[in-house]
């Protein structure tokens, strides 16, 4: 059957219509729209039930104001009130963990009224953190943590330690061990516990680095403040630039391409449980912004 132009125009239009109603439906479904008006996000996670955890800075360096919030379909609530200036989220099983200034708390989700208990206080650490930033976790319940040192001031003096699920903590990188850690921001673990994705703030550097041989391997620079990091299914890495608001996806042949820029400053993203949707705190902006990834 042939068209006439106008046909063609029509059919192409009620086809992308269609398109844009599937993808906005898809996203719906999933409970998954932008949020404003929160106070200083910094960073995200989605739990196995689809609830959404975003942790709330509101007065940097005030004591006391920090909250977790909760996004379940929309609907909006405040899991945990009284932190500091809590960072880094990451779910092992029941529970979430919280990186708050030089401490990690813990919160059960099982129970019915959330507390926040600290997990490993400040002094557990060989030396007092200084800025106690992203977290991630292994299938093990071996627990990662960077603390990005003078990451405001010299760009120097930050670690990553790991934390076994009976809190015996030990070092993994410093400065002294490798002069190529600056500030280390975002981090990922891979399952088995084998490898970590780390990505330094200062360098703007997206590191592997190998825990049984403690080699570190550059996978891929120009980062600019490197924050988050998060790994798809298909290899696909994406690393958010909180100096620079943008995002960017590192192929798994280490080409570096942006895929949204525009924010005032993407903080510590995670992906959905659907592997298909990143969500991106910004954290000046105070939004929580979702990006489609095809």
């Amino acid at each position: 059957m042939l068209f006439s132009p106008a046909q063609r125009h029509r059919l192409i239009s009620t086809v992308m219509a269609a398109l844009l109603m599937t993808l906005a439906s898809h996203s719906h479904a999933h409970g998954l729209e932008p949020v404003s008006g929160l106070l200083t996000p910094e960073s995200v996670v989605q739990a196995a039930d689809g609830k959404i955890y975003v942790s709330e800075i509101n007065g940097f360096g005030q004591d006391g104001d920090g909250q977790i919030r909760v996004i379940d379909h929309g609907k909006s609530s405040v899991l945990v009130k009284g932190l500091d200036d809590p960072k880094g989220l990451v779910i092992i099983g029941t529970d979430l963990y919280i990186a708050d200034k030089s401490r990690v708390l813990r919160v059960s989700l099982a129970q019915p009224t959330a507390t926040a208990e600290v997990f490993l206080a400040a002094t557990d650490f060989p030396k007092v953190p200084q800025f106690l930033n992203d977290l991630s976790a292994d299938a093990n319940g071996n627990l990662y943590i960077s603390d990005s040192g003078d990451i405001l001031g010299t760009g120097k003096g930050g670690a990553i330690y790991k934390v076994t699920p009976q809190r015996a903590l030990s070092l993994l990188l410093d400065g002294t061990i490798d002069a190529r850690i600056l500030a280390p921001n975002g981090l990922l673990a891979d399952a088995k516990g084998e490898q970590l994705l780390l990505v330094d703030f200062t360098s703007g550097v997206l590191y592997n680095y190998h825990l049984q041989t403690k080699k570190l391997d550059e996978v891929a620079s120009g980062l600019g403040g490197g924050d988050g990091i998060v790994k798809q299914a298909n290899g696909n890495i994406y690393v958010s630039d909180w100096k620079l608001g943008k995002v960017y996806r590192v192929d798994p042949q280490h080409k570096v391409s942006l895929i949204k820029e525009g924010y005032q400053s993407a903080a510590d993203i995670a992906l959905t449980q659907d592997d298909h949707h990143l969500l991106v705190p910004d954290m000046k902006a105070g939004k929580l912004d979702i990006i489609e990834l095809r």
